[in-house]
């Protein structure tokens, strides 16, 4: 077993990982940038190294400073959350020549599953369900209206190396394919460096389903039930749950096969999420794979009573897996409480947090970074708690999670916080019946809290 881990991120994943490096007797080193010296993972943490000022580029993702602060500490592992070099195919190399195990996927399995085209080559081998699309890249506007029209409209422009919605353009005839090629090719080349398009069929009222999978260095793949993300805006992700109340048990099982088949075929090691639309009539189709621990990741944990991250430490330092795949126990919420204004286009709100109060109580789970007094900084991510709720019903999650809500007391700055407490309100949202669409026409000012007037 390792005897003292890095940290390569910031925030509340960052103590997530440390408060499991206690539990289980591994050292934990902190590394933060100038505007992260008051966070609380470089407080709980055994050691901590500044590695540089507060953009990103400079610090979170300077592979040498990282590397730099391993071997100055003695750090004989790397663990890089989400985000920032969790999915850097070069970083896990970088690792690996200096000794340092990088605790998830290995630099060929990044970057066989990063590439989102040769991620689908590598599913549709292993027979599992892919969406109707290109062969690749599309190579000019001509060969990609003549593909739309082998497979119908409408379909979705992609990004080869995208994420998080940039270089994606909905196209429903002829007319619109040429403005919307060059616009996704303009904001993936821009967002990206890498301006590489390819086609798929549009799934229309689709559900975003993942399964969590879990792969060991001797070939052995388990999954751990499915997440429902489809609550999400401009492709960000607001709301998850599990298990969801849209998937049967039949389907689970063969979305956790297709999962492990997949897993398997890239001899994948380490957490890793596929990520799958399921249609109205409830067909599947692969999307995509992260091979990184996912935000979401407690809600797993909630409902099969599992600790995702030290399961991660576990498979790095080589010890196998049972092979065991699970089925949720209970239902667990998870609300992504971010640092944004929902009534103002949800625009971004740092600044100083003037009091704050945690919910608490059965089945109530809160990680965060921040405190009474914090200042959240304008250059990272907006989100600055995640709020998770487990109960034996959806209906009993739902509603400990908006008394929860009611309970979250963050001022000095605007949260999502409103925002979660309509939705847990909604008829809709409360009967399950949603798809990624959603948000699209929601109303904000239904089921206003009485404190917020």
């Amino acid at each position: 077993m390792f005897k003292k881990i890095l940290i390569a991120n910031r925030g509340e994943i960052a103590l997530r990982i440390i408060r499991t490096c206690k539990e289980m007797g591994i050292q934990s080193v902190a590394v933060y940038s100038t505007a992260d010296r008051d966070s609380l993972h470089v407080r709980f943490a055994d050691e901590a190294v500044c590695i540089g000022p507060p953009a990103s580029k400079d610090s979170y993702l300077n592979i040498p400073n990282i590397i730099a602060a391993a071997e100055l500490t003695n750090a004989d592992a790397i663990h890089p959350g989400y985000g920032f070099l969790s999915e850097n195919a070069k970083f896990s190399a970088i690792c690996a020549e200096y000794g340092i195990k990088f605790i998830g996927a290995t630099a060929e399995q990044i970057e066989k599953m990063g590439d989102k085209a040769s991620a689908k080559e590598s599913m549709k081998a292993a027979g599992v369900p892919t969406i109707p699309g290109s062969d690749g890249l599309v190579p000019d506007v001509k060969t990609g209206i003549q593909i739309a029209h082998e497979i119908g409209y409408p379909i979705i422009l992609k990004a080869t190396a995208g994420g998080g919605g940039r270089g994606m353009r909905i196209v429903w005839s002829d007319a619109e394919f040429e403005p919307a090629w060059h616009s996704a090719r303009q904001e993936a080349g821009a967002a990206f460096g890498n301006d590489g398009i390819y086609l798929e069929k549009f799934v229309e009222d689709p559900r975003h389903i993942e399964i969590q999978v879990i792969g060991d260095q001797y070939g052995t793949v388990c999954h751990l039930s499915e997440r429902d993300c489809s609550i999400q805006r401009r492709h960000q992700k607001l709301v998850e749950e599990a298990p969801s109340p849209f998937i049967t048990s039949e389907l689970r099982s063969q979305m956790g096969e297709a999962a492990i088949a997949g897993a398997k075929a890239v001899r994948y090691e380490g957490a890793g999420t596929i990520e799958f639309l399921v249609d109205k009539h409830r067909n599947f189709y692969f999307m995509e794979m992260n091979t990184r621990i996912q935000v979401e990741h407690p809600v797993t944990e909630e409902v099969i009573n599992f600790d995702l991250i030290k399961e991660q430490i576990k498979v790095a330092a080589g010890i196998p897996i049972s092979g065991k795949s699970y089925e949720p126990a209970m239902h667990a919420i998870e609300c992504r409480i971010n640092a944004e204004d929902p009534f103002n286009n949800f625009r971004p709100s740092p600044g100083k947090i003037t009091n704050f109060h945690s919910p608490g109580g059965h089945g109530v789970r809160v990680d965060t970074h921040v405190y009474s007094g914090y200042s959240i900084p304008p250059n990272y991510d907006s989100m600055i708690a995640k709020l998770i709720c487990v109960a034996q019903t959806r209906e009993e999650a739902i509603n400990t999670m908006e008394r929860a809500l009611s309970e979250f007391v963050i001022e000095g700055v605007k949260t999502t916080i409103p925002l979660h407490l309509r939705l847990m309100r909604d008829p809709n949202f409360r009967a399950g019946n949603f798809t990624t669409k959603f948000m699209e026409t929601f109303d904000l000012t239904a089921y206003p809290d009485e404190d917020e007037q």
